[in-house]
């Protein structure tokens, strides 16, 4: 299933800025992609997730959708969030925003 952006308040996003050395980048990519698809992505509510990689090394993006606050809430008190978030959290300082999408133009 492919990832659609959409001004929709029955969808909660979760970004995460990760800021990573850029010799980390591809690590932190790859452990994030690990917890993605083995936990993350089976969790109930969840939508979809990407990952952005910023050029300069720095960043790694986690975008991801959920269908509510809730939902996060839970997958965050879920008892394997903890080891499955560690070696992300090792490589990297995270900032987390939970958002709502308020406006999309596309063409």
């Amino acid at each position: 299933m492919e990832a659609t952006i959409r001004a929709d308040r029955n969808v909660t996003t979760l970004v995460n800025i990760l800021n990573v050395e850029p010799e980390n980048q591809q690590a932190l990519v790859a452990a994030l992609t690990e917890s993605i698809e083995t936990f993350f992505s089976r969790m109930p509510g969840f939508i979809s997730s990407s990952a952005l990689t910023g050029k300069n090394g720095r960043q790694v993006i986690s975008y991801s959708q959920w269908r509510s606050a809730g939902d996060i809430e839970a997958f965050r008190q879920n008892p394997d969030f903890g080891p499955s978030i560690q070696r992300i959290m090792a490589l990297s300082k995270a900032e987390t925003v939970t958002c709502d999408v308020a406006f999309v133009h596309a063409s």
